[in-house]
């Protein structure tokens, strides 16, 4: 009994501290997307539509861009944990209109205010990241072709 109980007591710190973490780190995605702001899915495709100059950066691993990437001819992938030590080199102008994106926008945004710290004054992020851009409908480039998501009646 005594065992049953302390097992108990120990998954609900255990159970506590995960949701305490998790709670810190939206905190962290919440005030980086105050920060950097977000682009909503239908703006960028106007402006890749319009061909007007944007980079779009994937974020996400390496492994996780099977799912497909948001295809422009300035579609850039840098590691989220590898942007300050990469993007200095590969991005010069801190002029230049930065679009980042992940999954569903948490890491993107944290990419975005890192790239805001680092003097690139027009980088933000995609809302709701790949995932908000798939519900809009809009086109992802996969190593199949180019895949839409279709809405059911």
């Amino acid at each position: 009994m005594k065992v049953k109980v302390a097992l108990m007591v120990a998954g609900l710190m255990i159970g506590s501290s995960l949701m305490a973490g998790q709670a810190e780190a939206e905190k962290l995605v919440s005030a980086a997307k105050q920060e950097a702001g977000e682009m909503a899915p239908k703006e960028l495709k106007k402006m890749i539509d319009a061909e007007k100059s944007v980079i779009v950066m994937d974020v996400r691993e390496e492994n996780q861009r099977a799912e497909g990437e948001i295809y422009t001819t300035t579609t850039m992938a840098i590691t989220r944990g590898n942007l300050e030590f990469e993007v200095l080199n590969k991005i010069k102008d801190k002029n230049a209109v930065i679009v980042t994106y992940c999954r569903s926008g948490g890491r993107g945004a944290l990419a975005a205010q890192t790239l805001k710290k680092l003097g690139y004054v027009n980088a933000t992020n995609l809302q709701g990241g790949l995932k908000g851009w798939a519900k809009e409908g809009y086109p992802i480039e996969t190593g199949l072709g180019v895949t839409l998501l279709t809405k059911e009646q």
